[in-house]
């Protein structure tokens, strides 16, 4: 699954036959009318289906709603529980048990007004929504609570927890329907990126591996002249800018691997990949995959470097939290003596609005004194823009068993630092105390990081939904 910008909820109106009907009644039109602000589809028991008008209160309702939920099973990202009363606690988490759906649920209840609590007013949505979750936890069901415990229908908390509970819908939906490329094997010297094939599949995470050289073979199958790598070659060189010395052959060369690389994605339909970017590809092809993984990565297909399959779910993660294209990183350097700075770095691959500043494509630095700088030509040089970012980061322990996390936030710095590739200088508040706790227990030297503030999002996502370990670094 893709990055989802369009989201569709299944809503459930509770009621409870001891209250005022009339509440839930009124509260339909203004949930529907956020909902449309929003921008979200919805599904919705129609107001001549159940006796309260279109609220859920019996058994009988339950089994209605859970009907036309399973009717629209492939549209229905999440479900929101809206409780204007107590709400029936059994007619709810039959709603949702029934149908079957295994999505994210977040439950909302309504404040009363204190001139308003007479027997055909008041609401009690406040001890209401503590007996609907009460049931969804006997029920193993997982949900997410709102920012209050209870406020207006009307509120702006109502749209601010909605669009953040979209985001939780596409992470925990998209990881558990996920396809990962992995082109080519790790470097020799790299068995910090080993991965299990197993843990991820076991959380709906599926690796579709293909050897780099069936890549080269296709690349060179091409032919330079072929109009799909004349657009691309055009793309590369509207990209970035291009020292007067690379030779259009090169270019052409790094265009028809791009292509080749974009059908391999296209025919196997993956949402994020990891590339082996050296040194068979510099050696027995003759370029570098940074700028075509860039340019992946700007159109929201997430690209690891040195084939680190869980960095790319990392990355993916990200992307489906925040919208954003996605980094993947080294924790790389010390900043002087300031220890809630470092600097992170890589060749790189990083996408262009990731960077946010001018890019240049030549070759590999480090990597070129070694491989030779004709044959690495592909690389995106940039310094990263200051701003907020996430990062995030999954490792599989084969040792205990389990999937591992950690996430966090922190700000891009306008620092300046003499060194070539992607340079992100980060201020990370108790830098410290974060680098011992992934010292300790064994996680990779990359780390994921997107633009936003979505780290509360991703562990939710992991904790709550995937049931994933998670350290969550304040």
């Amino acid at each position: 699954m893709a990055y989802k910008k369009n989201l569709t909820f299944g809503l459930i109106i509770g009621t409870r036959n001891i209250f005022n009907a009339r509440l839930a009644a009124e509260a339909r039109p203004v949930l529907l009318d956020q909902m449309d602000k929003l921008g979200y589809d919805y599904v919705i028991l129609g107001t001549d289906q159940t006796a309260t008008g279109g609220s859920v209160e019996t058994y009988a309702d339950a089994q209605k709603c859970a009907h036309l939920f399973r009717e629209h099973r492939d549209e229905i990202d999440g479900i929101i529980v809206v409780l204007p009363n107590f709400g029936d606690e059994v007619g709810i988490v039959n709603s949702i048990r029934l149908a079957g759906l295994d999505v994210p649920v977040l439950v909302q209840a309504c404040d009363d007004d204190n001139d308003k609590v007479d027997v055909k007013s008041r609401r009690d949505a406040f001890c209401g929504k503590i007996s609907v979750c009460n049931n969804l936890y006997q029920c193993g069901i997982p949900f997410t609570d709102t920012s209050l415990h209870t406020y207006p229908l009307e509120s702006e908390l109502f749209g601010k927890d909605v669009r953040r509970f979209a985001a939780l819908c596409r992470v925990v939906n998209g990881l558990r329907n996920a396809r990962i490329g992995m082109i080519g094997t790790r470097p020799a010297g790299f068995q910090t990126v080993r991965y299990s094939e197993k843990l991820l599949q076991a959380s709906g995470i599926t690796v579709i591996p293909v050897d780099m050289s069936e890549i080269i073979a296709a690349a060179q199958k091409i032919a330079l002249d072929a109009p799909e790598v004349t657009r691309k070659a055009e793309e590369i060189k509207a990209y970035g800018r291009i020292p007067a010395t690379v030779k259009e052959e090169k270019i052409r060369l790094q265009a028809r691997y791009g292509v080749a690389i974009d059908r391999w994605i296209a025919d196997n339909q993956v949402d994020a990949v990891a590339i082996q970017c050296w040194d068979s590809l510099e050696k027995n092809y003759g370029c570098a995959s940074c700028v075509t993984m860039s340019m992946l990565g700007e159109k929201l297909i997430p690209s690891a470097c040195e084939v680190d399959v869980a960095g790319a779910v990392s990355m993916y993660a990200l992307l489906l939290a925040s919208g954003n294209p996605p980094a993947l990183l080294d924790w790389n350097n010390n900043f002087a003596d300031d220890r809630n700075k470092c600097v992170c770095t890589h060749c790189c691959n990083y996408p262009k609005s990731f960077i946010r500043n001018e890019i240049e494509i030549s070759s590999l630095d480090v990597l070129g004194t070694v491989l030779g700088h004709e044959d690495t030509f592909g690389v995106v040089k940039g310094k990263v823009a200051p701003g907020p970012f996430t990062f995030f980061r999954i490792s599989t322990d084969d040792t205990q068993g389990v999937i591992k996390a950690y996430t966090g936030e922190g700000e891009l710095t306008a620092d300046p630092y003499g060194m070539d590739g992607g340079i992100a200088v980060t201020k990370i508040d108790n830098l410290q105390r974060l680098m011992k706790f992934i010292c300790k227990n064994g996680f990779e030297h990359h780390v994921a990081m997107s633009r936003g503030d979505v780290a509360d999002v991703l562990e939710e996502a992991a904790d709550n939904y995937l049931g994933w370990e998670i350290y969550r670094h304040e």
